[in-house]
């Protein structure tokens, strides 16, 4: 394997799409972006160039670092906070080749600000793998405390869909932000990217007040897909 090989592939997942999918986006046989993949044959310089344009990243990180590694991880890493261009996820996989749900518990919160894009540190966090998500992106779990979101109840671990591009996020859907400075948060968003360069959060419970977070101080953004708890819904009388 090279690096060109192991960079198109792990981009690939990044972007949650299959060998067909990519082939098709850079008009070429599947079978040619498996042998890419493979390392049993090096793309010419046009396809490199139209790679690197879907990645967004240069031609020659493409073909010169190891993405896997830990150093060119931070140096490919929030590129453009807006989300205008693909951040480089760590993530890990099993024996046939599915991403595994990574867990944060609350108590690895604190060193997930600072270990998020480290590969050593990612594989570390427990880990499980769920049908329901299988190539549909990626995905992780976060254990949530505190009862700003309540009725969800704290304990609870929400699993959350990467999102790569901040523009994309939906007014009032629920996402788990990871941000510098207020940590690890599960809220309602308001997007206002465009508007004024931050995300709007609203906590379920409105005994907390909504707050604005600027995107400068936003690290990775999760949409909320499921959640696991211990406690069951009430029925309502």
């Amino acid at each position: 394997m090279s690096i060109i090989s192991d960079n198109i592939k792990f981009f690939r997942k990044q972007l949650g799409l299959t060998q067909e999918q990519l082939a098709n986006r850079v008009s070429i046989k599947r079978s040619l972006l498996g042998a890419y993949e493979e390392g049993r044959a090096e793309p010419g310089l046009e396809t490199l160039i139209l790679f690197a344009r879907l990645f967004n990243v240069s031609v020659d990180v493409l073909i010169s670092e190891s993405i896997t590694d830990s150093g060119s991880l931070k140096q490919v890493l929030n590129k453009d906070v807006e989300g205008n261009k693909l951040r480089v996820l760590s993530i890990t996989v099993d024996a046939e080749d599915r991403e595994h749900i990574q867990l944060v518990p609350q108590k690895a919160a604190a060193g997930y600000l600072n270990g998020y894009s480290d590969p050593e540190y990612v594989a570390d966090l427990p880990k499980f793998y769920l049908p329901i998500f299988a190539q549909q992106g990626s995905y992780r779990a976060f254990e949530i405390k505190g009862d700003s979101m309540l009725p969800m109840p704290s304990g609870s671990i929400v699993i959350g869909q990467y999102v790569d591009n901040w523009k994309s996020i939906k007014d009032n859907q629920l996402y788990v932000v990871v941000t510098s400075h207020e940590g690890i948060v599960y809220k309602r968003v308001l997007n206002h990217v465009v508007k004024s360069n931050s995300l709007h959060l609203i906590s379920d419970n409105t005994v907390y007040d909504p707050y604005d977070v600027p995107v400068d101080d936003v690290m990775e953004v999760w949409e909320a897909k499921a959640y696991i708890s211990t406690e069951f819904p009430k029925p309502k009388y």
